[in-house]
């Protein structure tokens, strides 16, 4: 059976690439374009990893994760922003790992199947 992957991406592009990217590594994926659509798939979808930029309207991704360990503990949560400011920010300690976006994704697939692998 094909891992789940949610990403949560407010820019179009980047969804669109990162479902292409993955599917090809064999994943099924879903979108969302905001937190708030991110956490209503993660209740239908039922993912098996997170994918989850930061800056994004409405809710942000940090509260997005908030929001997600409230209900699932144990769910991994991969963060993939931009800025790498955030960091340092305590609540961005509590994903299972941190990625800044590039154009290479090689980092962030193999924290993809690390994560998968280790929770399987």
């Amino acid at each position: 059976m094909k891992s789940k992957i949610l990403i949560a991406d407010d820019e179009r592009n980047i969804r669109l690439l990162y479902r292409t990217e993955f599917e090809h590594e064999g994943y099924e994926v879903e979108l969302a374009e905001n937190g708030m659509e991110c956490l209503k798939k993660i209740e239908t979808f039922k993912p098996d990893l997170v994918i989850l930029d930061i800056r994004m309207p409405g809710i942000d991704g940090l509260e997005t994760l908030n929001q997600i360990l409230g209900k699932n503990n144990v769910l991994p949560v991969i963060i993939n922003s931009a800025y790498s400011a955030y960091k340092d920010n305590f609540m961005s300690w509590s994903a299972d790992a941190y990625i800044v976006k590039s154009s290479d994704l090689t980092e962030l697939k193999e924290k993809v199947k690390e994560l998968l692998s280790e929770s399987n």
